[in-house]
């Protein structure tokens, strides 16, 4: 967690299969998921990250990813140390 302008930045990182690049916005997205095929691997709704975007926006911050196929992902978010917008 880094501390900076009045703002906490926290960053979760894997080291899993990650995110390929024209998939890494709709992973935001309510009920999306990177994989969308019937046949997926992995499971889940879609709505964990649809879910954290809206909290963290709630709270005046943004979220995003950093990933590479094959080498993992970095899940970013910033939010206002100080009070929230009104």
């Amino acid at each position: 967690m880094v501390e900076n302008d009045n703002v906490f930045e926290i960053s979760v990182s894997d080291n899993g299969i990650g995110i390929p690049e024209e998939k890494q916005e709709v992973i935001f997205e309510t009920f999306r998921q990177a994989d969308s095929s019937t046949s997926k691997q992995y499971g889940g709704t879609g709505l964990g990250l649809a879910l954290v975007r809206k909290y963290v926006e709630m709270h005046g911050g943004n979220i995003w990813v950093d990933s590479e196929e094959g080498v993992g992902s970095t899940f970013t978010f910033n939010i206002p140390s100080g009070p929230g917008p009104k």
